[in-house]
C-alpha cells in the first residue's frame, strides 16, 4: 500500500485520512477575487467564477473578501485531497488485483524418462 508522508507530519496518509480532512472542510466557492477600482473608502472587489459554462462577476463587499478567500482555498484543498484519494485507491486497487492473479505455474516435470509411442 502506498503511504505518502507530508514532511511535517510523521502520521501515512491513507484514503480514510483523506475521507477525514475533506469532512473537516465546510465552505467552498470557486473563482477568484480581484480588485475591481479604488474608491475613495477602499478597494472595491469583484468575484469572478463560471457557472454553468458562462463568466460570472459578482461584487463583494470589502468585509467579505477574507471569507471568500478562505472559500476559494478551501476548495483549491479539497480538489487537492480529492486527487490524493483517487490516486491512493486507484493504487490500493491495482495491488489487490495483482496479490489476486495467480501466475501460471508449469506442470512438475516428472524424473521419469520420456518414451516414444511406436508408430508401427
Amino acid at each position: 500500500m502506498l503511504r505518502i508522508y507530508y514532511p511535517r507530519m510523521k502520521t501515512p496518509i491513507t484514503p480514510e485520512s483523506i475521507l477525514q480532512a475533506l469532512a473537516q472542510i465546510q465552505r467552498l466557492d470557486r473563482g477568484t477575487v480581484n480588485v475591481l477600482r479604488q474608491g475613495p473608502n477602499g478597494p472595491y472587489y469583484n468575484h469572478q467564477c463560471y457557472e454553468d459554462g458562462r463568466n460570472v462577476s459578482r461584487y463583494v463587499p470589502a468585509e467579505q473578501v477574507a471569507e471568500l478567500k478562505a472559500a476559494i482555498a478551501d476548495h483549491h484543498r479539497f480538489q487537492q485531497l480529492v486527487q490524493q484519494y483517487v490516486e491512493l485507491l486507484v493504487e490500493r486497487t491495482r495491488a489487490e488485483r495483482q496479490a489476486g492473479s495467480k501466475k501460471k505455474t508449469p506442470r512438475p516435470t516428472s524424473s521419469w524418462p520420456k518414451t516414444r509411442k511406436s508408430t508401427s
